[in-house]
């Protein structure tokens, strides 16, 4: 019964009720009790000295060891403290002609699982391994039960962190979303605004910049001639704010081909030759590979790189580093642009892509959503990856053409 349902040795047998190993250095003790034990369906090895017995424990894995406690060489209760740390399931019944609690307590201290006197009759000797042998296997079950225990726990700490992570990526996703529809609905309501503005403000505009015009080439008064340039001046600026609104206004292109993206990056760089020198700008172009082309309409990616170089520009006033890079990441065309200005404030940085919300005297909030409303419109999009007070990179990234080789 123990044997088949606590451990396995060389010879798992279902006849044989356990394997007992007998240390004892008396060879008439070994002999009389190898008797009577195997007479009761035990399998018995036996030993004469404690190390030929650990040697018989290491191959023959037994669930009880009947150990003398006088020994040559290794006395028993040093025998017995080796065996419990090198076979903590193979339990030792102790034996010792010599009766003494002090060694009895020592002993079991030691885990020793019983403590038999010398000279034992064959009743009590059975009786006692039997009983030791259910308390082994109680514990043993008890212990593995445990064990099963901790690891469903274990199982069900490690199910708690994945659904805990599921729930996390799964409400920042919904919030996400939550926010991108919350975007549309904004930009839904800046078309219907953009196109009141367009017919109700433009032309009366036109109308005052044409009349502004026409008293500046025949005013005389150079203080009526600097009031009438101030108007237009003005009147440019609210005109280029309509112009934004609109931009920013329109959900579909219908006019797209195939754009080389480093080709129009350098485009928008010549266009601000002028304020890269003079403002003593050192640009910098990391152009690991010549991109495939994406879909898009090259005048409204031009654009998007004209408002970031422009955002780049001003906040370097007094000189700087403009870095773009140029690569190809996850099947995506990659672009950085990147600044040596101050930075983006953690308070600010939620709100940059808000319409309107600038931090500019003379901005008008529109450079960054219009940016990544055109990118949204071509299955791109646009982002900070980082920014300090050394600086700011915004990502870009593009879907290239299916038909792209």
């Amino acid at each position: 019964m123990y044997r088949a349902q606590l451990t396995m040795t060389n010879n798992p047998s279902p006849d044989i009720k356990a394997v007992i190993v007998i240390i004892d250095d008396d060879h008439c003790i070994i002999d009389l009790t190898t008797r009577i034990l195997s007479q009761r369906g035990f399998q018995v090895y036996s030993a004469t000295s404690a190390l030929e017995g650990m040697d018989i424990i290491a191959r023959k894995n037994p669930e009880l060891v009947l150990l003398d406690y006088i020994m040559p060489e290794m006395d028993g209760l040093t025998a017995l403290r080796e065996i419990k740390r090198r076979f903590p399931n193979t339990y030792v019944v102790m034996c010792t002609g010599m009766g003494n609690q002090e060694i009895a307590v020592e002993l079991m201290k030691a885990g020793a699982s019983e403590y038999l006197l010398k000279p034992y009759n064959n009743r009590n000797l059975v009786e006692r391994l039997d009983n030791t042998l259910h308390i082994r296997e109680i514990e043993l079950h008890n212990k593995a039960l445990q064990l099963e225990h901790d690891r469903l726990l274990k199982q069900i700490d490690m199910w708690n962190q994945e659904l805990q992570i599921r729930i996390r990526e799964k409400t920042e996703a919904l919030q996400k979303a939550q926010h991108e529809i919350a975007q549309s609905e904004k930009v839904a309501a800046l078309g219907y605004l953009s196109a009141g503005i367009a017919h109700e403000i433009r032309n009366p505009l036109n109308s005052i910049s044409l009349f502004s015009q026409l008293m500046r080439q025949n005013a005389s008064n150079p203080e009526q001639l600097d009031y009438l340039n101030k108007i237009i001046k003005e009147i440019d600026k609210a005109d280029a704010i309509i112009h934004k609104l609109l931009g920013a206004s329109r959900l579909t292109r219908t006019t797209t081909r195939n754009v080389l993206i480093n080709q129009v990056i350098d485009t928008a760089l010549e266009a601000f030759a002028p304020q890269i020198e003079t403002g003593k700008i050192t640009v910098k172009r990391h152009f690991h590979i010549v991109p495939p082309p994406i879909k898009a309409d090259p005048a409204e990616i031009e654009q998007i790189f004209t408002n970031l170089f422009l955002n780049a520009l001003d906040e370097m006033p007094g000189g700087g580093r403009l870095e773009i890079e140029v690569c190809v990441e996850n099947s995506m065309v990659v672009v950085r642009v990147e600044d040596s200005g101050k930075g983006i404030s953690d308070q600010i940085l939620p709100n940059i892509f808000e319409p309107f919300f600038t931090t500019k005297t003379r901005g008008s909030g529109m450079g960054l959503p219009v940016i990544k409303r055109i990118a949204r419109i071509y299955g791109g999009n646009i982002a900070v990856e980082k920014t300090t007070p050394q600086g700011t990179v915004f990502r870009l990234e593009f879907p290239p053409c299916i038909d792209a080789a």
